[in-house]
């Protein structure tokens, strides 16, 4: 893991031409993460109405030295309202990536969730191809609870993902 100090942080005006680059750059967002063009302002906007802390949403930036290094973004959902979980999720810039950063942020992510949030689930899910994630979201403590097949769209192919799920009960390696 890296000794890089990263903290999360809202994001700041100042970062939000790094950001919103991020999103609208297919190398940036890496093979499991572009989806196609989208509309290179809409996080820009959302961030001008509640700084993307959202009542169901937080986006968060991963900092090294308070530098932009990436989000963490944490959205509630659930099947029914008395029972919401939230689903974790994080992209880092490509030059952050393999240091340990995205395994800090996660950690830190989820203490914060729990911290602020009464929930007693926490979700993430990854394409069945990207092992890099999954073997950080079992570091972290979460439990592969399957695939489900052809959920996410990209690239012109139907594609599997892995879920795993944190709950607040259990134990958490780094606690």
């Amino acid at each position: 893991m890296s000794d890089e100090r990263v903290s999360l942080r809202p994001i700041a005006r100042a970062d939000l031409a790094a950001f919103d680059a991020m999103l609208n750059d297919p190398e940036a967002l890496g093979e499991f993460q572009w989806y196609g063009w989208r509309d290179p302002q809409r996080f820009s906007r959302q961030w001008a109405e509640n700084g993307l802390l959202a009542e169901d949403r937080w986006i968060l930036a991963v900092a090294v030295r308070d530098e932009f290094r990436g989000f963490v973004a944490a959205t509630r959902t659930g099947p029914r309202p008395a029972s919401p979980y939230w689903s974790l999720g994080v992209q880092l810039v490509p030059e952050a990536r393999g240091r340990g950063i995205g395994t800090q942020a996660q950690r830190l992510l989820v203490d914060y969730v729990f911290a602020h949030a009464p929930t007693m689930r926490l979700e993430a899910d990854t394409e069945s191809g990207n092992l890099a994630e999954q073997r950080v979201l079992e570091k972290l403590g979460f439990t592969r609870e399957g695939v489900q097949r052809a959920v996410t769209f990209r690239d012109g192919e139907w594609r599997d993902v892995v879920r795993y799920s944190l709950l607040r009960t259990d134990p958490r390696p780094w606690a």
